[in-house]
Parts: C-alpha cells; structure tokens; sequence
C-alpha cells in the first residue's frame, strides 16, 4: 500500500475548509461548495483513527466552548497567539483593538488567516520567532494548544524560548485537558503503554492525515494539572492560576518567576 506524501496537511485542510464556508478557494467549487466533506483525520501511533469536521476551526465567537471566552478575558498587552491555525481567536482579539500576532509553522492557515484579515502572522516555530526582536505580555495556548509542550524533554525548550519573547510580567495562558478520567479501555491502555516506555501517560504521539496528505509524526501532551506543574519547575515559569469549570478542560495562567 502506497504512503501519503508529507506535507502541509493541516493547511490544505483549513483552504478546503474556508472554501466551504465561503464559497472562495483555489479549489473547484460546485454549487458554492466542495462535492465531498472536510474531515480532519487524526492518527495515532497505537493505530487508533479520529475523525472530525475541521469547520471548527473557523468558528466565530458565538459557537466557541465557554473556556475560549474566559481565556480572552486573561489576555492583556501584546498578545502572541500560538498555533493561530485559521486565526479563529486572533481575528477576536483583532477586533476589540488589541495587538495580536498569530504564529503557526503551517502556510496553508497562514494563508487563510491573512485572507480572513488577520493583519500581523508570522509563519515560524516557536523557536525560529525566539531570536525575533519582538516582545509580548500574553503567549495564547488556546484550542487544546498546551499539548505544543510535548513532554518533559521538550516543555524546558518551549518554555524557555517563550521567555526570550517576553516582556516583564508576561503571563500564557494556556487550555489542556487532564486525560485520566477516561474509562475507555482503549485510552488507558494507551496511557499504560506510555508510562512503561517511560513517557508520560497523556503523551501523545500522533499525525494529520487529509486527503493524500498526511504531517510527520509529532508528539502532543495531554497532562493533568500537577504534572503541569511539574513540567515548570525550574523552567523559570510557574502555575498562578487554574480554571477547572469545564473538566476534563481547563486553562492554566503561568507567569514569570520574580
């Protein structure tokens, strides 16, 4: 059986997924929309398949999950929202007159980002932009974007290169989601299988897979608060606050060590 070709599956799947809700897109359109569904797939390394609509990325505040709200309300100053995608929260922030920039490593939701009118995106990693000579008050991890820590070898690198964007007393405020409720003998197996591999338990190892496309594998963390916490120890951030009304979700505000 053939593989897919590696490449930018997530941008290709956010271009297609613009197109359907506007009727605008590089694609052929038929009657103002695509003759097939946009279907985000998910693979993970124990071969595990998701699949979902991707038109939540596109989602205007009106349809947004109630943390998404809450975590807008943390944001102050200059604003650095990770993982901007299709600026789906950015373009929020746009609007209210705040100073927002959307970083993301894929061309094709920059693309649409800037087509929907976000004016200030940057397609970089987070470790490319660190040697930027731009600072912000507020690093954004929202739509389940804690997971961009990966682990505990990577979450000091992350973190540290988030402090080299920082001005004094900048805050992330981030929304994760605590894996260990789940009785689903599917996750917890999975979980089990991780923690004797030494990895943490919520430690994702996954791919994107759209169309004849699919990303390289990447890890993505789900963890519970306390293992949070642990990841930041002498990070030179600390967890200030947790928002834990919508569990399993919450949203975590780290801040600065003084």
């Amino acid at each position: 059986m053939e593989q897919p070709a590696i490449g930018d599956a997530f941008g290709e799947m956010i271009r297609d997924a613009y197109a359907v809700r506007t009727g605008i897109g590089p694609r052929p359109l038929a009657g103002g929309r695509l003759p097939r569904p946009v279907i985000e797939v998910i693979e993970r390394d124990d071969g595990l398949i998701n699949g979902a609509p991707a038109d939540h990325y596109l989602d205007e505040p009106d349809a947004w999950q109630p943390h998404d709200h809450r975590a807008l309300r943390l944001c102050r100053g200059h604003v650095l929202d990770i993982g901007a995608g299709a600026g789906r929260i950015a373009l929020e922030l746009q609007r209210r007159g705040m100073a927002v920039t959307g970083l993301d490593t894929s061309p094709g939701a920059i693309e649409v980002a800037r087509r929907r009118g976000l004016r200030d995106t940057v397609l970089s990693t987070v470790d490319g932009y660190a040697r930027a000579a731009a600072r912000y008050d507020t690093f954004l991890l929202l739509g389940n974007n804690l997971g961009l820590l990966e682990g505990p070898e990577r979450a000091p690198v992350f973190l540290a290169a988030l402090a080299r964007l920082a001005n004094p007393g900048a805050r992330i405020v981030a929304q994760g989601a605590d894996p260990y409720g789940t009785r689903d003998p599917v996750h917890v197996s999975y979980h089990e299988r991780n923690r004797a591999r030494g990895r943490l338990g919520g430690q994702l190892r996954l791919r994107l897979r759209y169309r004849l496309v699919a990303s390289d594998w990447f890890d993505y963390l789900n963890c519970s608060v306390e293992e949070l916490d642990e990841l930041l120890r002498g990070t030179g951030w600390h967890l200030d606050a947790v928002d834990r009304k919508d569990r399993p979700y919450y949203l975590a505000v780290m801040e600065r060590d003084r």
